[in-house]
């Protein structure tokens, strides 16, 4: 049986470790987890949930996700069109991070981290207040560009950016022993950080680079200062699993995969690997197709994904056509048939369930798959 989403922040919670690290694919929940668990750490008052909640939130729970992403936005500069700036919301959160960033200094620090993972010549510029910034592209002498709008991926690196820059703050001023010594008491309460999914927008270089960068600051943190990272990147779980030396740790019962289910409930299962092992994107696509052939319950969809399948394996294989894969004496008839299906776009044409043939060629195809290719075959030993 499923549980809920308050139930998996619960066995989150009472898990108690350092790190925990969850893979999901897009779609399935993490970033409503993220927020239950803060409403478990921290639960809402009744009353004047404004004024108290905000407050205490941070002290205990620092999280990144996307309503953290939310609190930016554009003034696009609708009347003269030049000089565009991105906003941060007030509310108490942004006051409180804003006017701590500013009072420790941390403008030249956002920059670099910026720098690091967009483009080393577009420049951010802070307002007085913190509360806007503008970009502009440094030229290498006294000019520059006129402001400029980032693109969506550049502006999700800038957030990320002032996350990591708090972040970094943070661990490096608890790691100073006595609390009286501490340049701020801001963060002596913190207990955890629930980082969702940082890296939607990076190229595979500047995501290993994030993910280093990420676990060596786990790494420095102190002892009762509790990580979640939660991705859809195989890539990025992997280089935390490894950077974090996590298969060292016992059964790594810190590794899961989070599910959903089709009534709605979830489930948080331990893993014993990094996802190339335990839950690589083309394992779950096999698994599906596998599910609905069981259950005869193959619709036009499965066609996607084992055309999906067929292409993740091609690629891996060395082959320049998916259709290859196919068996010889019928590569033409097949492929058009999975074509047609897969992308079938006409309105009057679109049925959603196949017919008892085209369910048989879902179910030969992935079986021909399995069985003729030593790729699959060794995926079913080590499965």
């Amino acid at each position: 049986m499923g549980k809920t989403l308050i139930e998996i922040a619960q066995q989150l919670k009472d898990a108690n470790k350092k790190v925990q690290l969850i893979y999901a694919f897009n779609g399935t929940g993490k970033t409503r987890l993220s927020r239950e668990f803060k409403q478990l750490v921290v639960p809402k008052a009744d009353h004047d949930e404004e004024a108290v909640v905000p407050e205490f939130s941070r002290n205990k729970v620092l999280y990144y996700n996307a309503y953290t992403e939310d609190l930016f936005y554009w003034d696009n500069d609708l009347t003269e069109d030049v000089e565009y700036k991105l906003k941060i919301q007030p509310n108490s959160y942004t006051n409180w991070l804003l006017a701590l960033l500013k009072d420790l200094g941390q403008d030249g620090n956002i920059v670099h981290y910026f720098q690091r993972y967009a483009n080393d010549k577009l420049t951010p510029h802070f307002g007085a207040d913190f509360d806007e910034v503008t970009f502009s592209l440094e030229r290498g002498n006294d000019e520059h560009s006129p402001n400029i709008k980032l693109s969506k991926g550049e502006e999700s690196n800038f957030i990320w950016s002032v996350f990591y820059t708090l972040l970094d703050q943070a661990v490096t001023i608890l790691n100073v022993a006595e609390p009286g010594d501490r340049e701020t008491r801001a963060f002596d309460q913190l207990e955890y950080v629930f980082i969702d999914d940082p890296v939607s927008s990076l190229d595979e270089n500047h995501l290993i680079e994030l993910a280093v960068n990420l676990a060596s600051l786990i790494k420095l943190s102190p002892a009762n200062l509790r990580f979640i990272v939660s991705t859809h990147s195989p890539l990025f779980y992997n280089v935390l699993f490894n950077e974090l030396d996590l298969s060292k740790q016992g059964k790594k019962e810190g590794c899961y995969l989070l599910e959903r289910f089709e009534d709605g409930s979830f489930d948080l299962n331990v893993k014993y690997g990094d996802s190339n092992r335990s839950f690589s994107y083309h394992l779950h696509l096999k698994q599906t197709i596998e599910q609905a052939i069981a259950d005869n319950k193959v619709e036009r969809f499965h066609f996607t994904l084992l055309r999906n399948l067929y292409e993740k394996t091609a690629s891996f294989l060395g082959y320049s056509k998916w259709s290859e894969l196919l068996p010889d004496d019928k590569q033409l008839y097949l492929s058009r048939i999975i074509n047609f299906t897969s992308h079938n776009t006409l309105s009057s044409e679109a049925v959603a369930e196949p017919t008892q043939a085209e369910k048989a060629i879902v179910k030969l195809l992935l079986e021909h798959l399995k069985s003729n290719y030593g790729y699959w075959q060794q995926e079913q030993q080590n499965g």
